[in-house]
């Protein structure tokens, strides 16, 4: 199943409202731009240093094509210098994998974000690669520092860092400043990521505080897509707009007058019912950005009028005025031969039907690179023919434990069309009251089924939301054994993705899963299962 986040930043806009009708709908955590940016034209040269500097290579985009004012933008150039040899909290990868990744993945989000990768070893480096690294910070717009400790790489940084508007510094000496728009932000508690504020004039105060609490957020959520967010929020603010978030500012007086002409009793229903008003609450005390905090508050409370209420607000009559659209990109090519023979229709919808019928389950979910959806037990998929002609149905089954302490079943229903090429299909589903198109592929599964690797991109247009990902699957939720690594790695690199970056599921205590499908339904047509 792929993340279903839809309704979650509209309902914490309307919680704040409605517990607070005296105030305005509040911003999201993004200050206005600032008036002043670089315009300046950068040459584009390349260059490499070994081990220690990295240009990103354009693999795959997350984004849809790309403006043509976005197109003829002057690149923005970042520079992330990293503790040589340190580790990250994401399965103790080295934080130098983790940044070039994170290069990478900008631009999959735009051509015209640079990356370099650069470690503070900057001692054992030659006159040559330290050169390099100055030169780099000349033109730099971005710098971010992580990791950075020991008492020689600090000085160097304050020595030959002064002139780079917009610093950054994560887990690293408390002697290292932060610098957002060109003026300083000093911190006060050791620890956080920026701290306290203090030092700045009240203006851009203001401004630097909301970047701030949302860099700092993001970055201790220790995931490699809040990686980049810390960073795309920066350019946001003080570079250029970044497509991708705009659909994270409110609209302002125009949303309120939709909501309460066009959806007035479903709003009422909503308040007066007591899931639905906590779910409102929940989602209030979350960040609009804090992708798990806000799918366990709908999880958690989710009903009849909370459907109801974003299926008005959102879907119907989009009062939000959003929209968002499947990326073509990242385009994952799926396998092209299965036991010898070429991949058909029938032969794909095969592998998603699985072990069901050997077992009461067509896959059970292992790991997935989504931390929000991935953040609850016991996954189960259930896919199977349907009593309609070509009709073909996906049911994911999944354990919540809600905020109260309750351990419940949710489950949602898809429907599932063939792609143009096999091994390629176009998913649907009604979840909350927001109807998400997503984009599937199946990327492997080895012939004795013991395992497989199927990817996803997706968007809820009237809650723009657009995302994407992938669920490692096994009959027994199991990871695939040691042999098996080397060609799982593989699979994983056709998405774009690290294993570092997938999330296990806790397949323990698993109890009673309300599965079975409907009277009628039929399951295989081209595949043999065998249970082990």
């Amino acid at each position: 199943m792929a993340l279903e986040l839809k309704p979650s930043y509209f309902l914490t806009k309307t919680a704040f409202y409605f517990q607070n009708p005296q105030s305005p709908i509040p911003n999201t955590a993004f200050p206005p731009l600032l008036p002043r940016r670089k315009t300046a034209y950068f040459p584009d040269t390349s260059f490499s240093l070994r081990k220690t500097s990295f240009r990103a290579v354009s693999a795959v985009l997350e984004t849809n094509e790309t403006p043509l004012a976005d197109q003829l933008a002057p690149p923005v150039r970042i520079v992330a210098l990293v503790g040589d040899g340190s580790v990250s909290p994401l399965k103790c990868a080295p934080w130098v994998e983790v940044m070039l990744h994170t290069a990478q993945r900008l631009k999959w989000v735009d051509e015209g974000f640079e990356m370099l990768v650069f470690t503070d070893n900057l001692h054992q480096s030659n006159a040559d690669a330290v050169e390099t690294l100055k030169m780099e910070l000349g033109r730099a717009d971005v710098m971010v520092i992580v990791a950075v400790t020991t008492q020689e790489s600090v000085e160097w940084v304050q020595a030959n860092c002064e002139n780079i508007p917009n610093i950054i510094c994560f887990d690293s000496s408390p002697a290292l400043v932060n610098k957002l728009g060109g003026s300083y932000v000093h911190t006060e508690t050791k620890g956080d990521v920026f701290g306290k504020i203090a030092g700045i004039y009240q203006k851009e105060a203001n401004e630097s505080a909301e970047v701030v609490k949302t860099v700092s957020e993001a970055w201790q959520r220790c995931n490699s897509d809040d990686i980049r967010f810390c960073i795309l929020v920066i350019i946001n603010a003080y570079i250029r707009p970044v497509p991708i978030l705009k659909n994270l500012r409110a609209k302002g007086f125009s949303t309120l007058s939709c909501m309460v002409s066009k959806c007035g009793p479903q709003i009422l229903n909503c308040l007066l019912d007591p899931d639905c008003r906590k779910a409102l609450q929940c989602l209030n005390n979350c960040s609009p950005v804090d992708q798990v905090c806000n799918y366990r508050c709908i999880a958690s409370y989710e009903s009849p009028n909370l459907e109801a209420f974003s299926l008005c607000v959102l879907q119907k009559n989009n009062c939000l005025g959003l929209d968002a659209k499947v990326p073509e990109k990242p385009y994952v090519p799926p396998m092209a031969k299965f036991r010898g023979g070429d991949l058909c229709h029938e032969t794909a919808e095969d592998l998603f039907v699985g072990w069901l019928g050997c077992l009461d389950w067509s896959w059970r979910v292992v790991a997935g690179q989504n931390p929000a959806y991935d953040q609850f037990p016991c996954q189960y998929q259930l896919f199977y023919r349907g009593k309609a002609k070509g009709s073909f149905w996906y049911e994911p089954v999944f354990q919540v434990k809600t905020l109260e302490g309750k351990v419940v079943w949710r489950r949602r229903r898809y429907r599932v069309k063939r792609g143009k090429v096999p091994g390629t299909f176009y998913f649907s589903v009604l979840d909350n009251g927001v109807v998400s198109n997503e984009f599937w592929t199946i990327v492997d599964v080895p012939d004795d089924l013991s395992w497989g690797l199927f990817h996803y991109n997706g968007a809820a247009r009237a809650a723009g939301q657009s995302y994407s990902g992938a669920v490692l699957v096994s009959p027994d939720g199991a990871y695939p054994n040691e042999k098996e690594s080397r060609r799982l790695l593989s699979a994983l690199e056709e998405c774009g993705i690290k294993e570092w970056e997938m999330f296990t599921v806790n397949n323990s205590s698993c109890r009673d899963p309300p599965l079975g499908i409907p009277d009628g339904s039929s399951l295989h047509k081209m595949i043999q299962v065998k249970e082990h």
